[in-house]
């Protein structure tokens, strides 16, 4: 047919983006319920063209200077982002109920302030004279710093065109509405739009946006999937309520790297930057104790030492319990399989239980050798000398297989100033002689054993422990 079809329309999924020729109640693609809208017509139907907003460049003609991050002045934030706010740029901040976000970008907001910028924080949730109270407990109050409650955009609109902020920031964009919207609040279509309207004010004005974004009970950011496209930067701020430790990642990131990781403590007077973390995971004892084992995590590009305990307890229960926190399950099941198959252990008759300090979440292989020796040394009662650090993953015959990163583990345990290093052979080769590090290379984890000299409690060096006499008496399977 030449051009004489009638226009159809399209219904599309605000989640993933599949369409079809009619509606349907489910989308075909991600199986979500109720997400399927018509979105106007389709092919056949021929764009008029438009005015402009601005003429088209010539690549060589684009001013970079117009793109350049201006710091917010808390340097840990400013480290995942890469500098610190675009002019123009829109960043979702994602967390839990609780985790700190309205503090973090309270301080955020008053440093920019302090800076010369000003800043318009828009909450959707709380009075003005609630957030000037939180304010008031974390030191960010600032007189150009400005306040507003509202929840319809068009207000937040007619705000910032009256303040002229540097920095807009709204608090949360689950509670922002447009009134030519049908939908209910914190509904796909009302989310859309909302942050459809504050990414052009963004861009019209060139003022750096950040919106507060829910997450589901499954982790992910609460409204249409489209969101984490709309915006320029979407970071997830992460942490225990029950620990001090707070950690920003950044999981898209148009002006920067998208493997950094800020650190925070967060204490009565809000949130602190941690440019040395490590102190947070390890225990503040001086002397070894069985069951501890030190490790070096990569969160992003940032080693950090932590420390991993284990308890090992015998049971006359028929199911032995496993109880692991901050560490991958199924990797600790199998490192302690691997232990019980290849050292003759009955750990099938102890009782487990493993987790990093100070509330860390350890989830790559590279912590399955200082797990591996934390667990052996608590079931036969000794321990790893201090200032021993291990690193490595484990595989079902026993062997230790090489990890990323191996030359910027070792430096940051020499900085921190660890002693010996226990690692995979094949990354021994690529690693650099420290003066102050020995590094043990080992092939397997007999040899991980092996090379470790193994303390008895609250004694001086001792000799690796045997694998037979008393000691092991009924920790071993029979031959």
């Amino acid at each position: 047919m030449a051009g004489g079809s009638a226009a159809r329309s399209v219904f599309r999924c605000a989640e993933c983006g599949w369409q079809a020729a009619k509606w349907v109640g489910r989308c075909g693609e991600c199986q979500a319920w109720g997400t399927v809208s018509e979105v106007g017509a389709g092919a056949g139907r021929v764009p008029v063209a438009g005015a402009v907003s601005e003429r088209a460049l010539p690549m060589t003609g684009v001013d970079l200077a117009r793109a350049v991050a201006d710091p917010t002045g808390v340097a840990e934030l400013d480290r995942v982002l890469g500098g610190g706010l675009v002019p123009g740029g829109v960043v979702l901040l994602a967390g839990e109920p609780g985790v700190g976000k309205s503090t973090l970008l309270l301080q955020a907001v008053a440093a920019v302030a302090a800076r010369g910028g000003r800043a318009l924080y828009v909450t959707g949730e709380e009075s003005v004279e609630q957030v000037r109270a939180r304010a008031e407990r974390v030191g960010a109050v600032h007189e150009r710093v400005f306040l507003a409650a509202e929840v319809d955009v068009a207000a937040v609109v007619a705000h910032a065109e009256e303040v002229g902020p540097d920095v807009l920031v709204v608090d949360s964009i689950q509670t922002m509405t447009s009134a030519g919207v049908d939908g209910v609040v914190s509904g796909v279509t009302q989310v859309r739009e909302a942050t459809a309207a504050l990414i052009r004010l963004a861009k019209q004005r060139r003022m750096a946006c950040v919106l507060v974004g829910h997450v589901t009970k499954d982790g992910g950011i609460a409204g249409p999937r489209t969101l984490e496209h709309l915006v320029d930067v979407v970071l997830s701020f992460e942490g225990d309520r029950h620990a001090r430790l707070r950690m920003v990642r950044a999981v898209k990131n148009r002006f920067g790297p998208t493997d950094e990781v800020g650190c925070f403590d967060l204490g009565e007077a809000g949130l602190v930057g941690l440019p040395d973390p490590s102190g947070l995971f390890l225990s503040e004892r001086r002397v070894a104790v069985p069951g501890s084992c030190v490790t070096v995590a990569l969160e992003g590009r940032r080693p950090l030492l932590t420390e991993v305990q284990a308890l090992v307890v015998r049971t006359e229960a028929p199911t032995p319990r496993r109880t692991i926190t901050g560490l991958d399950h199924g990797r600790m099941a199998m490192v302690l399989a691997v232990l019980e198959r290849r050292q003759s252990l009955l750990l099938g008759r102890c009782d487990v239980y493993l987790a990093p300090v100070g509330g860390a979440r350890l989830t790559e292989p590279a912590a399955d050798l200082a797990a591996a020796l934390a667990a052996y040394g608590s079931l036969l009662d000794v321990a790893v000398p201090v200032g021993w650090v291990a690193f490595g993953e484990i595989g079902l015959a026993g062997e230790v297989r090489r990890i990323p990163g191996a030359r910027q583990r070792v430096a940051e345990a020499a900085r921190l100033g660890m002693t010996d290093v226990v690692l995979p052979r094949a990354d021994a080769v690529s690693v650099p002689a420290h003066p102050s590090v020995r590094v043990h290379a080992v092939d397997d984890l007999a040899d991980a054993l092996l090379a470790t000299p193994w303390q008895e409690p609250d004694s001086p060096m001792a000799p690796p422990a045997p694998l037979s006499g008393p000691r092991m008496l009924g920790l071993r399977l029979e031959p």
